[in-house]
Parts: structure tokens; sequence; C-alpha cells
């Protein structure tokens, strides 16, 4: 990622953070950013376009994290418990940019389609790493019912999310709410 571009989104994540969705107004990132406003569109379509961008900047940092240690524990439901707390930690220690990054992942601009499967594969291969044990797994190595139980279980954690963000869980409530699908799905 270019200079340019890690400032915009980093400038994105700062108003997002002060003010949520509504404080992420484009003209507001350009001139925070420093950047022009047609810069500013030359990188991102869309104020969801942006978000989602900074989804995939805490992504990678969630990645780089789990490099370094990743999820501990005896078994496949613990390790991937594990997982889900540390990601569901990373999303919800930025509570504003979260729920901004949230409602720009469900927007409907078919545009944002690849970006939100690329966070997915990114979350995938975390979770099956997890699965597994083993640092090297990848989701597209992964058997078959290994990929079905790691797409309903970022499924429910998306939902569990939602919850969050509209204030119906806890965000202890859901990572339980991921463990006991884990539970339901795991040997």
């Amino acid at each position: 990622m270019e200079d340019r571009e890690a400032r915009i989104i980093a400038t994105a994540v700062a108003l997002a953070e002060e003010g949520g969705f509504e404080a992420v107004r484009l003209r507001d990132v350009a001139a925070h950013a420093g950047v022009a406003l047609g810069t500013l569109y030359r990188h991102f379509r869309s104020k969801d376009d942006l978000l989602v961008a900074a989804l995939a900047r805490e992504a990678a940092g969630l990645a780089t994290r789990m490099a370094k240690q990743p999820p501990d524990g005896e078994t496949a439901l613990d390790r991937v418990t594990a997982y889900f707390a540390a990601a569901t930690r990373t999303l919800c220690r930025k509570p504003k940019l979260t729920r901004a990054v949230l409602r720009a992942a469900s927007s409907d601009e078919p545009e944002l389609a690849g970006k939100i499967r690329d966070f997915h594969v990114v979350a995938g291969d975390l979770l099956i790493r997890a699965l597994r044990a083993d640092p090297a797994a990848t989701l597209a190595t992964a058997t078959e019912h290994e990929q079905r139980v790691c797409a309903v279980l970022q499924q429910v954690w998306f939902a569990a999310l939602i919850g969050w963000m509209s204030g119906l869980h806890k965000q202890s409530e859901v990572v339980a709410q991921v463990r006991i699908a884990a539970e339901l799905l795991l040997p």
C-alpha cells in the first residue's frame, strides 16, 4: 500500500473513531489527509469502499499478531474460540470505527463484494490455522467440510457483531455465541 493510500485510510479511521460513520465525509478525509478530493476518489470509490479498506487494515494487523502468537488451546474448539476472542477484541477496542465498518460492509454496493470476499479469505485463513493448529494452513487448502465450518462460524460472528453494534450483546456474548456454534460444528 502506498503512503498516500495508507494516510487516507488512517485519516478515515481517526474520523470514524471520533464520530462514527457520519464523521467520515470524503471531503474531510481528503482535507485531513492532505490530498486532493480527486486523489481520494482515484483510490476509493466511496465512503463504504474506504471503510472496508480500514477493515482490511485491521485484519492485516490481526494476521501479523497471530503469526507471532497463534491462538492457544488444547482442542480445536479452544483455539477457534481464542481466535474469535482476539478478532472481536481487535474490532471492539475501536467501537465507533467498528460500527462504521460494519455498516459499510453491509452496504449494497456491488463493487465492495470483492473486497469483502478478500477480508473473509484473510479471516478464513486465520480461522483454519486456529482450527488445525497449523500456521501454514490456508482456507484454499482446507477440506470442503473445514471450509463450510469456517464460513458458518464467520457468519455467526458477523451476526453477533451486528447484535453488539446495535447494543443487543456485550463483547463477551459475541464470542460466546460463536463458541456455541463451534461446539455444534466441531467433532
